[in-house]
């Protein structure tokens, strides 16, 4: 589908990033996704290691303006299904014209080319990750063949009344070690092996997607170690564009777990605990963090019996394409 007449389109460069991110700027006072980001996010997402640039990743211009723009990433591990996650926004002032139709067609042009060539012989799942509150977006996505298949909640509370710290016998809390960095990805892969979505994460992605990234704060994170092993942890990061969009520092809790043998013990309790605390006391406002509504182990319950309140719903939209051969 070619995109409307006037505008012309191509691969994104990184001295596109900070016109784009003014686009999302622009499109966050519209949307109110609660997602910030400046340039430099920006170029650690699209700029990955496992990231095509010239192919997976689109601006669409008029003039010299950007008024769109579309990525189509696929991270190379995976479980279930290989993901193709197609992300991208509209300034609101060019929507309703026709752009994000064709590029959305782009983005699923190209996430089935991506299948092809790198993961025919198992399923992909081609998805969407949209906010429920922005309607005009679900027409968009279910005229192309999209279906919503797993809602997430965005969930914050206020570093004030605490909850106390949980001791767990034999086991130490104890901030981000570097030289456990790998101990604590093997963890993550072990806790999330039945998790909708997951994979195994090769130390590429996991340094790319994890604690490579530049809002990545060792100091605020938490490990539960054991005999020597990690048992469960908590990974926060603290993103510069958000404190400069809302004044306030939040510590956001990207990955959480605990290794399947040692749970029932009290561990995901203890690790949060002890973030929630160090996050307050290195001064920071708020901790947030995002869990599927599908979690077979009521994760949602136990964060909210921490004091986090839902902010947002995210559907997660897919199209399945079955093995090529």
């Amino acid at each position: 589908m070619p995109f409307p007449a006037g505008l012309t389109d191509r691969p994104l460069t990184r001295e596109d990033l900070p016109a784009v991110a003014q686009l999302y700027a622009a499109a966050e006072r519209v949307d109110d996704t609660g997602h910030h980001w400046d340039a430099a996010d920006l170029e650690e997402y699209w700029f990955a290691p496992f990231v095509e640039p010239d192919r997976d990743t689109r601006v669409v211009l008029d003039g010299t303006d950007v008024v769109a723009v579309g990525t189509t990433i696929a991270p190379p591990t995976f479980r279930d299904a290989y993901g193709v996650h197609l992300d991208g926004s509209v300034h609101p002032d060019r929507r309703g014209q026709g752009i994000g139709r064709a590029l959305l067609a782009w983005q699923l042009d190209r996430g089935r080319q991506v299948h092809a060539e790198r993961q025919p012989a198992a399923p992909a799942r081609l998805t969407v990750l949209g906010l429920a509150s922005v309607v005009c977006q679900e027409g968009l996505l279910r005229r192309a063949g999209f279906e919503p298949v797993r809602w997430f909640r965005s969930m914050s509370r206020p570093l004030t009344d605490l909850p106390a710290r949980r001791a767990v016998d034999g086991v130490d809390l104890q901030p981000f070690d570097w030289s456990r960095d790998d101990e604590v990805r093997l963890a993550h892969n072990a806790a999330f092996t039945d998790h909708y979505g997951s994979s195994e994460r090769d130390r590429t992605s996991w340094e790319s997607m994890f604690t490579g990234q530049r809002a990545f704060r060792p100091d605020l994170s938490v490990l539960a170690v054991e005999d020597g092993a990690v048992l469960g942890y908590v990974l926060a990061y603290v993103h510069e564009a958000d404190t400069a969009a809302t004044g306030k520092v939040d510590a956001y809790y990207g990955q959480i777990g605990v290794v399947p043998a040692a749970r029932g013990r009290g561990l995901a309790k203890a690790v949060i605990a002890a973030a929630l605390h160090a996050a307050a006391g290195a001064g920071c406002d708020t901790a947030s963090l995002q869990v599927d509504s599908d979690n077979t182990s009521d994760a949602q319950g136990l964060y909210a019996a921490m004091g986090f309140e839902v902010e947002r719903t995210e559907v997660s939209w897919s199209v399945q394409v079955p093995p090529l051969r």
